[in-house]
C-alpha cells in the first residue's frame, strides 16, 4: 500500500492532473483542428471543384459527403480493435496521425484521384487515432479517482477549441488564398498534434501506458512480415479501395427497387445494419427479464442518439450550403466558418449545463437520461423550426439574416449537451458485462448510421444546377420546407421519448 501511494506520489501532476493529460489535451485539439477545419470546406469544395460540371453536383456531393462520415466513424470499431490486440495505443496513434496527415496534404492536390485518395487515408487514419487517444485518457486515472470525470471535461474542452478556431482559420485561408492552402493547414495541424503527442513519450508522462499488449504478438509474423509492419502495410493497401467505395456514387436517378439511387457503401451498412438488428434480437431473446427491458433501453437511447447525430451532422453539409446560398454573411463571416458556431455554443454552454445539473441533484431535480433525450431531441427539432420560418425574413435577394444560423446553432448545442455526455455512459450502465464491448461496438456505429440519415436528407434538398452562384428564392424554399419536416420528425420523436419517459425509466431499475 505504501509503494503504491510513493508511485502516485512520484507521479508528474500540472493542476492537479496527470501531467500526460495535457500532451493529450493539445495532441487531441490539433487532431481535431485538422479534422473540423478539412471538414468545413469539404462540402463547399465538392460542390464547387469536383462536382463543378455535374447539374447533380449537390446529389453526388450528399452521396460522397454520407459516404466519408459512415467510413470515418466505422473504421474506429475495427482500429480500436487492432489496438486491443496487437499494436497498443502508442502505436495506434502513430499510424493514425500519419495517414490522416498525409490525407489533409494530398487534399491540397487539385486532382479527383487525389481527392478520393486523400478521404481514404484520413478514414483509415482516424480508424487507428480517435478511439486511442480518447481511451488513452482513461489509462492515466487510477479507478475510482475523483479527478477522472473533470480530466474528460478538460480533454473534450479540447476537442471543441479545435472544432472552433479551425473553421475560422481554415475557411478564412480558403477565402484569401485558395481551398488547398486551407486544407494544408488541416494538415499542419495534424502534425502539430502528433509532436505533442511524441514530446509527451519522450518527457515520459505516460509511464509504461499505451504499450502493446504483452501476448499481443505484435512481433508475430502473418506471412512472413511482422505484425507492426503487416498492420500499417494493410492500412496503405485499403486505400485505393476505400477510394474506390467513396466515389462509386451512383447518379440521380438511377437504379430502382430496394437500391435505387444507392452507391455501394449505403448497400453494405443496409446490410450491416441488418446484421445488427438480428444479433441484438438474439441476445434480448436470450437475457434474462432484467437484462432484456435494460438492453431494450439501451438500443432505444442508441436509435434516437443515431437520429439527433442525424440531424446534427447537417452542419456540415445542407446547413453549410443554406449558409452559403440563403444567409446574410457579408461581414461576419464566411459559409465554410459557420461550422465553427456550434463549438463555439459547446465551449460557452457545458459549464453551465454542468452546473444545472449539479444544482437539479441537490434537490432530487434532476432528470433521468430519457427525459434528458426527449428535451435533447425536442431542441434539436426547434432549432430546425427556427431555420424554417428564416424565409419570413429573407430580404429581395433571398438571403436570411444571420440571427437565425446563430440561433439555430445555440439551441442544438444545448441539445447536444443533453444527450450526448449521458449517452456513452448510459450504454456500459445498461448492457450486461458479458456483451459491453459489443454494445459499446454498436453505439460507435450508431455514429456512422447517422451519416446515412445525413446522406438521404442531403440527397432530398439537392439543388439540379452547375452554377456557382445559384441562390435566391428558389434555394431558400427547397431548403426552409426541408428544415420545416426535419423539425416536425425530431419534435415528434422527442415528444414520444418524454412521454414514455415513465415507462422507459421503469425499465432502467436502478440506472438513473
Amino acid at each position: 500500500m505504501e509503494k503504491d501511494l510513493n508511485i502516485e506520489l512520484e507521479e508528474p501532476t500540472l493542476l492537479g492532473h496527470p501531467k500526460g493529460l495535457f500532451y493529450l489535451f493539445f495532441a487531441e485539439l490539433w487532431e481535431r483542428f485538422s479534422f473540423y477545419g478539412m471538414r468545413a470546406l469539404l462540402t463547399l469544395y465538392m460542390v464547387d471543384v469536383i462536382f463543378e460540371a455535374l447539374t447533380d453536383r449537390d446529389y453526388a456531393t450528399a452521396a460522397v459527403y454520407a459516404s466519408y462520415g459512415s467510413l470515418v466513424y466505422a473504421s474506429t470499431v475495427i482500429g480500436g480493435r487492432v489496438s486491443d490486440k496487437v499494436l497498443g495505443m502508442r502505436n495506434s496513434i502513430f499510424l493514425g496521425g500519419i495517414l490522416m496527415s498525409l490525407g489533409h496534404f494530398v487534399l491540397a492536390i487539385e486532382n479527383n484521384v487525389a481527392f478520393f485518395l486523400a478521404l481514404s487515408l484520413i478514414i483509415v487514419g482516424n480508424g487507428f487515432f480517435k478511439p486511442n487517444i480518447s481511451t488513452f485518457v482513461g489509462t492515466l486515472y487510477k479507478d475510482g479517482d475523483t479527478r477522472k470525470d473533470s480530466g474528460f471535461t478538460i480533454f473534450y474542452m479540447g476537442i471543441n477549441i479545435g472544432g472552433w478556431v479551425a473553421p475560422l482559420l481554415c475557411g478564412w485561408l480558403a477565402v484569401a488564398y485558395g481551398w488547398h492552402y486551407g486544407f494544408g493547414l488541416a494538415g499542419i495541424g495534424m502534425l502539430s498534434g502528433l509532436l505533442f503527442f511524441w514530446s509527451g513519450i519522450r518527457n515520459g508522462v505516460f509511464g509504461e501506458r499505451g504499450l502493446p499488449p504483452a501476448n499481443g504478438g505484435i512481433d508475430n509474423k502473418v506471412i512472413g512480415i511482422k505484425q507492426r509492419y503487416f498492420i500499417p502495410l494493410i492500412s496503405f493497401l485499403s486505400v485505393p479501395l476505400i477510394a474506390y467505395l467513396l466515389s462509386s456514387y451512383k447518379p440521380l436517378g438511377s437504379g430502382d427497387g430496394f437500391f435505387a439511387d444507392q452507391n455501394v457503401v449505403n448497400i453494405i451498412f443496409k446490410f450491416i445494419g441488418v446484421s445488427i438488428i438480428g444479433y441484438l434480437g438474439y441476445i434480448i431473446f436470450q437475457a434474462n427479464k432484467d437484462e432484456r427491458k435494460k438492453l431494450f433501453v439501451a438500443v432505444l437511447i442508441t436509435v434516437f442518439m443515431t437520429i439527433f447525430w442525424g440531424f446534427h451532422e447537417l452542419s456540415g453539409s445542407v446547413i453549410t450550403l443554406f449558409a452559403a446560398r440563403n444567409v446574410e454573411l457579408s461581414g461576419i463571416m464566411t459559409a465554410s466558418q459557420t461550422n465553427s458556431l456550434n463549438s463555439m455554443w459547446i465551449i460557452i454552454l457545458a459549464i453551465p449545463i454542468s452546473l444545472l445539473w449539479t444544482f437539479l441533484s441537490k434537490r432530487n431535480l434532476n432528470p433521468r437520461t430519457p427525459f434528458k433525450f426527449g428535451m435533447g431531441l425536442l431542441f434539436a427539432g426547434i432549432s430546425f423550426y427556427i431555420l424554417s420560418i428564416s424565409k419570413g425574413s429573407a430580404n429581395e435577394s433571398g438571403l436570411v439574416p444571420f440571427a437565425y444560423l446563430l440561433l439555430m446553432y445555440f439551441l442544438i448545442s444545448v441539445g447536444e449537451l443533453f444527450m450526448s455526455p449521458v449517452g456513452l455512459s448510459k450504454i456500459t450502465d445498461l448492457s450486461p458485462k458479458r456483451i459491453v464491448a459489443f454494445m459499446m461496438g454498436v453505439w460507435f456505429l450508431s455514429s456512422a448510421f447517422a451519416f446515412q440519415v445525413v446522406g438521404f436528407i442531403g440527397k432530398q434538398l439537392s439543388i439540379e444546377s452547375t452554377d456557382k452562384n445559384i441562390g435566391g428564392f428558389d434555394t431558400l424554399f427547397v431548403y426552409t420546407d426541408g428544415f420545416l419536416l426535419i423539425a416536425k420528425y425530431s419534435i415528434g420523436a422527442g415528444l414520444l421519448v418524454v412521454i414514455a419517459g415513465p415507462f422507459i425509466k421503469r425499465l432502467m431499475g436502478n440506472v438513473h
